[in-house]
């Protein structure tokens, strides 16, 4: 990250940076799932056991997931190359209509006849979550799963020109060591940026990585470390301790309600930049994450400076935020908050 140098400072700044989200291939490998959603309202409690009873009048499933990942990646015009094991399935089935919907590609998608697609059934009642239902496998996939996935992504490198690869990893099974470290070796040979949304059991895998992206709880657990986590100086530790071990050329921990705190590798050191959140009417932090990974790659892509970017993904993380369930951020607001941070800015400065 240490010679990316493209800086947002005006308006024009960002009409171009959305304009160039266009022209972005993004890889995203990782576990997939089915978001799926009942919603009703909720006016008495149950004669059977003391809790609510929901009165259903909707249904609705959604990708979730590294697959949203891959929505967001869609939503700010870039094409996402969704690459994952899921269920030969009624609900892998589903996972297909729902991406071939949004014209999204799905020639990324083994299905095997040994997993089952993960799913995770929320029920929504009076504009709260209930209840969560998860339906998964866990376990790593198989060695011939694995051999199709991998072909998968030697076929994408080879047909396509991908601009930046997204690792997400929600433990399910899809990110194997032999996996990460395949990708690894061939990013590394085509010089394409990596990027990783961590969970524990492979935190200290992913050697080499352009942006490391925890959030506080990862960050400890992966480490093993207990440090304060509302002292900054405590973090930024933290943060360096990973940078070493990994070797990656920058992290990016997410604060939840205090925003993001980035390190980069200026060439002459380590510098770091803490972004409090935005004030807004959060209403489901369910799939910020997903958003501030698809934002941080593709600006890390396009060359945006470390601070901007972590600004611009701060940014979207609070907007998805404000919506009740896991949903993509939305282009055109996204954008127009974005310009208005920008100017904003320049006003204070």
């Amino acid at each position: 990250m240490k010679d990316r140098h493209r800086k947002i400072g005006t308006k024009d700044d960002v009409v171009r940076l959305f304009d160039d989200f266009t022209k972005l291939k993004v890889m995203v490998v990782g576990d997939v799932m089915v978001d799926a959603y009942v919603f009703g309202t909720v006016d008495r409690i149950s004669p059977e056991a003391p809790v609510p009873v929901v009165a259903v009048n909707k249904r609705i499933n959604r990708l979730g997931g590294a697959a949203n990942v891959a929505l967001n990646i869609h939503a700010l015009g870039a094409a996402p190359l969704l690459v994952s094991v899921i269920g030969n399935d009624a609900k892998g089935n589903e996972m297909m209509t729902l991406l071939r919907n949004l014209n999204m590609s799905t020639k990324g998608l083994v299905q095997s006849p040994e997993r089952i697609t993960t799913t995770k059934f929320r029920v929504i009642g009076n504009k709260m979550q209930m209840l969560r239902v998860d339906e998964e496998i866990t376990c790593d996939i198989s060695p011939d799963d694995e051999l199709k996935l991998l072909q998968r992504v030697e076929k994408m490198f080879a047909t396509e020109k991908v601009d930046v690869i997204i690792l997400q990893d929600y433990n399910k099974g899809v990110l194997t060591e032999k996996v990460i470290q395949h990708i690894l070796d061939m990013a590394g040979r085509s010089n394409i940026p990596v990027t990783v949304d961590p969970k524990k059991k492979h935190f200290l895998n992913y050697k080499g990585v352009t942006l490391f992206k925890p959030n506080l709880k990862e960050l400890k657990e992966g480490l093993g470390l207990d440090f304060d986590s509302t002292n900054l100086a405590e973090v930024n530790s933290a943060m360096s301790k990973l940078m070493a071990i990994i070797g990656a050329s920058g992290v990016m921990a997410t604060l939840s309600e205090r925003g993001v705190l980035i390190a980069w590798d200026t060439g002459q050191g380590t510098e770091y930049l803490h972004i409090p959140a935005h004030l807004r009417n959060v209403a489901d932090v369910s799939g910020a994450g997903d958003t501030v990974i698809s934002v941080a790659s593709a600006c890390l892509a396009l060359g945006i400076h470390p601070a901007d970017m972590a600004r611009m993904a701060n940014l979207a993380g609070g907007l998805v935020c404000e919506q009740v369930g896991v949903v993509p951020v939305a282009r055109e607001r996204f954008m127009s908050e974005a310009i208005k941070q920008t100017e904003f800015t320049n006003q204070h400065e």
